[in-house]
């Protein structure tokens, strides 16, 4: 478990949104790591993620019947094959998308930060807006006007000049935005590997150890073969 800093108390968790946007394995792939690291973890899963999670792995995610329902998505890999990862889910919390009164809508709430991952294009504008329509919204409202730490995964493509300013937006007030960008040079050979470096650049981001890939050594060549 990661020693507690200053003004953190013995569970300051990061909050993990997940949006509408397609990428489900993304957010199961961080919330893995994050919980690997021995990080907690606050969970708001909007009511569109819901949707994409349904069509893209057949999982009905429901309040009531959460952490089954998580339990089941976070074990299945990237290919959609089940019981492909071990998961233990004491450090997770969670909370409905449509709570506005659960804890992470206010600031006086201890947190880390916040991911969000995969960030659709209407929860970036909401959040640049500050719209605060739901909990994921208004969560990192309050993230970023308490100074923490906001990465916003965003998934789409191609991205107009309406998003690409609210993504400026988010720079400014020092959010870090990083897109479902997958690389290649650190050898992926399977699908799961794509999905973990992009998880493992969100992670980077937010400053939480990790080993879902092979980092750059300045040595060409590395990439045609799969690190031990």
């Amino acid at each position: 478990m990661n020693p507690v800093k200053p003004g953190e108390t013995p569970r300051t968790p990061w909050i993990v949104g997940v949006s509408g946007a397609s990428g489900t394995p993304y957010a199961a792939a961080v919330l893995r790591a994050l919980l690997a690291a021995g990080e907690s973890v606050d969970l708001v899963v909007s009511r569109a993620s819901r949707l994409t999670l349904l069509d893209e792995t057949g999982i009905s995610f429901r309040d009531a019947h959460w952490r089954d329902d998580l339990r089941e998505w976070l074990s299945r890999g990237a290919d959609g094959k089940p019981d492909t990862f071990a998961v233990d889910l004491d450090a997770v919390r969670h909370w409905s998308a449509g709570d506005l009164a659960a804890g992470p809508s206010s600031g006086s709430y201890p947190t880390k930060g916040m991911l969000i991952v995969p960030a659709s294009t209407a929860s970036v504008a909401g959040v640049a807006l500050g719209l605060s329509k739901d909990l994921l919204q208004r969560a990192a409202s309050v993230t970023l006007k308490e100074g923490r730490p906001l990465v916003v995964a965003v998934r789409e493509t191609p991205l107009n000049g309406q998003t690409l300013r609210h993504l400026v937006t988010l720079d400014d007030a020092g959010a870090s935005v990083v897109p479902a960008s997958p690389a290649f040079y650190a050898g992926a050979t399977h699908i799961q590997d794509l999905v973990d470096f992009v998880a493992g650049r969100v992670l980077d981001a937010a400053g939480v150890p990790h080993r879902l890939y092979r980092r750059w050594q300045g040595e060409l060549g590395g990439g045609s073969h799969r690190a031990g």
